[in-house]
């Protein structure tokens, strides 16, 4: 099978799915109206902010994309490129795509509160207070993950925070030009692409040198700031600008592979049990959801979804467009990236190791991971792929890759100070039994400076020592395990609050739930203990949390079931 074939068989399935099955749930499960969104009814000029439909979906594909779409399908490849393209297609339209739309609408037919609140309402308060306080320690994670990732990329690639930080003060342009001086909405746009491309050319002629904690200490400061000012001053210019970013990179990229006509020369399957993880024989299935995570489904979209976006929406109409468009483009991105790396990847290893590849498939799953280490990782191989793709078939100059590269800096930066609101957010959901026990109290740490300095504290606090590197292998796990919560949440919503039968609904949430709890206790029984030897500390913490996860998990599936002493 060749290049062209799969991404335009990739297209028009979402496209048809678009028009067919999102409207679907569209018009039967969520019933769009003229009702009046949170974001005008409580605009408070900080959190809720109507917005533009594709300034917003710019935001929240900015919020919800980052390293996850290119490394976890790279790494799945491991089994060939057709399972992995097979989960990203279908998972992506059944699951992750209804999960993330339908989060963002029942959140706005609560006011804007999170999906773990709305877990509370239709299944039981237990159930949200619980759901509230594992997401704010899987957010927390993300900050340090997330924080000592871009860190580490400030630090190799000097032109990198020298273009952010230009793209920051083209983006507070941008905002002026929008929402105070009320310039039309696509010469504003102009303006802000000439200024992004500017970014990106100043950025390279003036790098910015600084050590690694220099940077946490900067990043401290600024996800605080950007987690407590107005949406509209920064968030929403400057993610509106990365969509413009990927727009330019997917254009390139799908007109490449298009137009290449190339055959895809990794195998199309290897074995059922790869080594993925750890240099271990992992099956394919339950443990894909662990390494295909955002380009097929997440639950860290449904903290986004139901987090920033809801308190955006400016008409209901613009759910679909902005919920279930935003998964459809990361799903089509991550197809792209399983393309590029199908048809190219020899193209950029060095010759003995593409011989060395060029085996039985069984040889090739064991070689495989190596050769992504020895290209520079995920990333980095995603990136020379992308590069050779676009030199051969459009002349472009490899040098090119630096735009791929960018897309992970540009939108792992965008999840730093976006997750760090959702913390924030969360935190204040948390500390609501002591509104009216301990007001005062309440008021300190419920303002918004103070949320928002508690989670990029710890954050930045376990990315400056380190430490977060002990529970980063279970991360993956945490994710999925909030998409199952999420999914069931909306199922629940769907069928109790909507009155619909929701089995379309239903049957994929208890899959997902299904999936995720094998691939978690695969998980504790075939990896932590090959920890153990190396770092006894690492075996337990991961050990705990994915047990934690899992009691969550059975904790959630008994209240779905008895739900009847939810509450109001």
């Amino acid at each position: 099978m060749n290049t062209t074939l799969i991404l335009i068989t990739g297209l028009t399935f979402y496209f048809l799915i678009y028009r067919s099955y999102g409207r679907y749930l569209e018009r039967s499960v969520v019933n769009s109206g003229e009702n009046e969104t949170p974001a005008h009814r409580l605009c408070d000029n900080v959190d809720f902010i109507p917005a533009n439909k594709y300034v917003l979906f710019g935001h929240h594909f900015a919020s919800i994309a980052g390293a996850a779409p290119i490394v976890g399908p790279v790494i799945a490849m491991v089994w060939g490129w057709l399972p992995g393209l097979l989960w990203i297609w279908f998972g992506n339209i059944f699951i992750g795509a209804v999960h993330d739309y339908l989060s963002l609408m029942s959140s706005v037919r609560y006011d804007g509160h999170s999906v773990q609140w709305i877990a509370g309402r239709v299944m039981r308060k237990r159930t949200g207070y619980l759901f509230s306080l594992f997401v704010f320690f899987v957010l927390i994670l993300v900050v340090a993950a997330f924080g000592s990732i871009i860190g580490k990329i400030f630090v190799k690639e000097a032109a990198v925070p020298s273009t952010y930080v230009l793209k920051i003060g083209a983006a507070l342009v941008l905002g002026l030009l929008m929402y105070r001086l009320r310039v039309n909405f696509w010469v504003s746009t102009a303006v802000g692409i000439t200024m992004l491309a500017a970014a990106v050319v100043l950025g390279k002629a003036f790098p910015v040198h600084a050590g690694y904690q220099t940077w946490m200490a900067v990043f401290f400061v600024y996800i605080i700031v950007a987690a407590s000012i107005p949406v509209n001053i920064l968030l929403q210019p400057r993610d509106y600008l990365n969509a413009w970013l990927l727009i330019a990179g997917l254009v390139a990229g799908g007109a490449a592979v298009v137009l290449a006509f190339r055959p895809m020369v990794l195998p199309a399957f290897t074995s059922f049990s790869a080594p993925a993880i750890d240099g271990r024989p992992t099956p394919f299935w339950p443990v894909i959801p662990l390494i295909i995570a955002c380009g097929s489904l997440s639950g860290f979209h449904a903290m986004v979804a139901s987090g920033t976006t809801s308190k955006q929406l400016s008409r209901e109409t613009d759910g679909l467009f902005v919920g279930y468009g935003s998964m459809l483009t990361e799903g089509f991105l991550s197809t792209l990236v399983i393309v590029c790396m199908g048809a190219f990847a020899y193209d950029v290893l060095p010759p003995e190791t593409v011989k060395a590849l060029k085996t039985s498939s069984p040889d090739f799953a064991a070689g495989y991971m190596a050769a992504i280490k020895s290209a520079g990782g995920p990333v980095g191989i995603f990136s020379r792929s992308y590069a050779e793709a676009t030199h051969s078939v459009l002349g472009l100059p490899r040098d090119f890759m630096i735009l791929a590269s960018m897309w992970v800096a540009s939108f792992a930066m965008t999840t730093l100070d976006t997750t760090n609101r959702l913390a924030r957010y969360t935190f204040v959901e948390i500390l609501a039994p002591m509104r009216h026990r301990l007001p005062s109290l309440y008021r300190l740490l419920a303002n918004r400076w103070t949320a928002s300095a508690v989670p990029a504290a710890t954050g930045i606090a376990l990315a400056w020592t380190g430490a977060w590197t002990v529970i980063w292998p279970a991360f993956g796990g945490a994710n999925q395990m909030l998409a199952s919560i999420a999914m069931m949440t909306v199922a629940a919503w769907a069928m109790r609050e909507q009155k619909t039968r929701g089995w379309n609904i239903l049957v994929p949430a208890l899959f997902l739930w299904l999936t995720v709890t094998l691939a978690t206790l695969w998980f504790i029984v075939k990896v932590v203990p090959g920890f153990m030897a190396r770092s006894p500390v690492q075996a337990y913490v991961l050990g705990a949390m994915t047990l934690t996860m899992l009691v969550l998990n059975l904790v959630l599936i008994y209240d779905f079931f008895r739900p009847e002493k939810a509450g109001g």
